[in-house]
C-alpha cells in the first residue's frame, strides 16, 4: 500500500465559537480520518507543549505490510515525490503508535527521511484503547515476543525499500519501551546507527524476552546514542554505567556508542504531550540524534 497525503490540526483546543461537544465531534472525526490519535492512557494531552508538525510537502499516513501472513499496520511519512531516501525506523512507547509517534515520523520526513513506525503490538491488541497502564502492560505488552518485534522491523525495512527508501542508509530510534528495542535491533546488522531514548537496559531473561541490551552490548553492529534522564526512577544510573562498561569491551560499533544523561530530566522527557516533557533536554537530544544519524551515514 502506498502512502497517502495527511493533514493535521490542533486536537485539543476549541476553535472560536465552537462548543465542547462540537469540538469533541471534530476531533473524533479528524482522528478517524488520519488513522492516529493520542492514546487513551495519556489523556488529557498537554496541549500547550504538544508539537504539531506540518505534513505540507509530505506523503504521510497509515500503511500496511505483510510479515509471516500478518498485515502489520504502520504510520509512514516521507517527502512527496522523492526516492532514494534515508530511512528511520521509529519505535513506539508503551502506548503504541499514537499521535506523538506519528508526529515524530513527520519531523524526520521534513528533514528528508522516509520514517516508518510499525504497530509492534498489533497481533496482541490495540494499545491505544487502554486507559489503565498496568492493565495495558498485563494484557498486551507483556505478551509481545522480541522475535516478533525484530521480524516486524525487518518487514518495515522491506516496505521502505519498496516505497522510495534507501535501506543501506537506515537508522532506528525509539522511546521508553522502544528505546530498549533500539539496542536489540542495533545488534542485527540491519541499520547503520541507533538513538535510544530512555530505554531499559537490564532485566530478567524470559521466554519472550530472552536477552536485554546489557546482554548484547558487546556485539552491537551499529553504534547507538543513548539519551537518558538523571532523575528517571525506572532506569537507575548504575545500569547506564554497567552498559557503558559492557560496550567498552565489544565491537567497534559498541565502543563507538555513547550516552548523554540530562541531570534535570526524568523519564519520557521527549514526550512533548505529557507533563514529563523537559523542553531543554528534548531539544538538545533531538539535535544530538539528528547529528548522530548524519555522522554515521544515515542521511
Amino acid at each position: 500500500m502506498s502512502l497517502r497525503d495527511d493533514s493535521r490540526s490542533d486536537f485539543d483546543s476549541l476553535r472560536p465559537g465552537e462548543s465542547t461537544e462540537q469540538g469533541a465531534t471534530r476531533r473524533t472525526a479528524l482522528k478517524a480520518a488520519i488513522g492516529v490519535g493520542y492514546a487513551a492512557a495519556v489523556m488529557p494531552v498537554m496541549a500547550q507543549t504538544a508539537i504539531s508538525t506540518s505534513a505540507e510537502g509530505l506523503k504521510a499516513g497509515p500503511v500496511k505490510y505483510t510479515v509471516n501472513g500478518f498485515e502489520v499496520p504502520a504510520y509512514a511519512a516521507a517527502p512527496a515525490g522523492k526516492t532514494g531516501l534515508p530511512v528511520i525506523l521509529v519505535i513506539q512507547e508503551i502506548f503504541g503508535v499514537h499521535e506523538y509517534i506519528a508526529d515524530t515520523c513527520r519531523r524526520f520526513a521534513q528533514l528528508g527521511y522516509l520514517a516508518i513506525a510499525p504497530e509492534l503490538y498489533a497481533r496482541q491488541g490495540d494499545a491505544k484503547s487502554y486507559t489503565d497502564i498496568p492493565k495495558l502492560q498485563a494484557d498486551i505488552v507483556s505478551k509481545v515476543p522480541d522475535a516478533q518485534v525484530l521480524a516486524d522491523l525487518d518487514g518495515a525495512l522491506a516496505y521502505a525499500a519498496a516505497n522510495g527508501g534507501n535501506v543501506s542508509k537506515a537508522g532506528i530510534t525509539g522511546f521508553c519501551w522502544g528505546g530498549r528495542i533500539v539496542w536489540l535491533y542495533a545488534a542485527t546488522g540491519k541499520v547503520k546507527a541507533g538513538v535510544a531514548w530512555y530505554g531499559r537496559l537490564v532485566g530478567q531473561p524470559s521466554e519472550l524476552t530472552p536477552r536485554h541490551p546489557i546482554d548484547i552490548a558487546a556485539s552491537l553492529q551499529a553504534p547507538v546514542l543513548g539519551l537518558y534522564g538523571g532523575k528517571d526512577q525506572g532506569i537507575p544510573l548504575d545500569t547506564v554505567d554497567k552498559m557503558k562498561a559492557a560496550l567498552a569491551t565489544g565491537t567497534p560499533a559498541a565502543k563507538a556508542s555513547s550516552f548523554v544523561v540530562y541531570p534535570e530530566a526524568g523519564h519520557a522527557f521527549h514526550a512533548d504531550y505529557r507533563p514529563s516533557y523537559v523542553k531543554s533536554a528534548a531539544e538538545d537530544g533531538w539535535q544530538r540524534a539528528t547529528a548522530w544519524f548524519k555522522a554515521n551515514g544515515v542521511a
